[in-house]
């Protein structure tokens, strides 16, 4: 086992034997039935903390070469499926994570030092194929797969810290761009590309280099719904088993919306409120509010309106197809929406084309962003508003005559 070909399956053994673990396995069917066809690129697009990276280490140690995970799959949902035997074990597994890459290396030399790591553990395992030092990665594959007649899967994590972390170096991203393009299009020595990250990869600017990768985002997880976080049915038994409210969990961590599964919570959240007994902001405290407030503060001629609309329980219907997948091009407000519910901050629902707030824990970051960026009136008017709300609710009617005044008798009109 290497720690970038074949990795082996101590990732996914950390997973199983944590306290709480979710079988979310039945995505090897999905996988599996993809491999070698012309749908075999697969670009799985999802906010931080929703278990791309995990779902990653479980197809790295269903698929590796060199290891022996039966027993590891036992009784989950992956060895019911006819196509389980055929394909485990059986693939030389190609493990990256970009970031990592990115951190290590000099800046701009990415790919170089991915190449120079990849290939020094591929000369160890196939040292007599590869009697040329002079080759690089792409071409030493093909040098394998000719030799052997093996193919390789491709599983890559934080396939686009590029695009988010080097927004403003457009000659890095193109280059970037154009080395996966020629390490996996139309190579025949691959068998399955799964890569993930926060955006997906449509559009960036004019440059196309990864069109052949079919894509499963925010705004259509198309087969891959039950994957993208927990279901009702699996936080009902976490429910169960740690004696949690389901209704309140729901409030604080479910309003994620899809085409077949019309309830998916933060799985995130969710885990650390059954660990803690307690239901608390835990997706957005691993980061800051700043994040969102860049976006906010953005000024878009109505931006501000549909955000107070939406903190208010209301839904904005938006275009997210004019979105250029990158973090720095917006040129309607709808662009900047449509990036907030790729970074979680937002749900869609794809059939009305309407994004809103999913939950109480998202709604309170938002409130925060907004306690400290400049919109303190709008902030008055929204608690005042909720006050007069309660008040009527429990028929105080001189509290309702105060409040009507209070919320409404200032100068700022917001439509809610």
């Amino acid at each position: 086992m290497g720690i970038y070909l074949n990795p082996g399956n101590r990732g996914f053994q950390e997973s199983v034997r944590s306290p709480i673990y979710v079988d979310k396995t039945g995505l090897i069917a999905c996988t599996n039935e993809l491999i070698g066809t012309k749908e075999k690129y697969i670009c799985v697009s999802r906010p931080r903390r929703f278990g791309k990276s995990m779902a990653l280490e479980m197809l790295a140690a269903y698929y590796s070469r060199g290891c022996d995970s039966r027993e590891l799959f036992r009784g989950f949902k992956a060895e019911s499926d006819e196509t389980f035997y055929e394909h485990l074990n059986r693939y030389d597994v190609i493990f990256l994570n970009i970031q990592q890459f990115l951190i290590e290396a000099a800046f701009g030399k990415a790919t170089e030092y991915l190449e120079q790591e990849v290939l020094r553990e591929l000369r160890k395992e196939y040292g007599e194929i590869l009697s040329r030092w002079d080759m690089g990665l792409a071409a030493a594959l093909r040098e394998i797969f000719v030799e052997t007649d093996r193919q390789f899967i491709f599983l890559i994590d934080e396939w686009d810290c590029v695009m988010r972390e080097r927004q403003e170096s457009e000659a890095l991203q193109k280059q970037y761009l154009d080395f996966l393009r020629n390490l996996l299009k139309d190579q025949p020595y691959v068998a399955l590309a799964y890569m993930t990250g926060i955006l997906p990869v449509k559009k960036y600017g004019q440059h196309s280099a990864l069109n052949m990768f079919f894509e499963y985002s925010m705004t259509d997880q198309k087969a891959l719904e039950e994957y993208t976080g927990f279901t009702d049915t699996e936080v009902k038994g976490l429910c169960d088993r740690f004696g949690m409210n389901f209704e309140e969990t729901g409030s604080w961590y479910d309003g994620y919306v899809f085409k077949k599964y019309r309830h998916i919570y933060n799985p995130r959240s969710v885990v650390e409120a059954m660990r803690c007994g307690d239901f608390s902001g835990y997706w957005t405290s691993t980061e800051t509010y700043d994040a969102l407030k860049i976006y906010m503060d953005m000024d878009f001629d109505g931006l501000r309106k549909d955000i107070v609309q939406m903190l208010g329980g209301g839904r904005v219907r938006i275009n997210a197809r004019s979105f250029q997948n990158d973090m720095r091009t917006f040129h309607i407000k709808d662009d900047v929406l449509t990036l907030l519910i790729h970074l979680g901050y937002l749900a869609y629902d794809s059939g009305e084309k309407e994004a809103f707030i999913p939950n109480r824990e998202i709604r309170g970051e938002f409130e925060t962003a907004m306690s400290v960026g400049g919109w303190p009136e709008i902030m008055r008017i929204l608690r005042a508003s909720e006050k007069l709300l309660e008040d009527t609710l429990l028929c105080r009617e001189e509290s309702v005559a105060r409040g009507r005044q209070g919320a409404y008798g200032s100068s700022v009109h917001i439509d809610l």
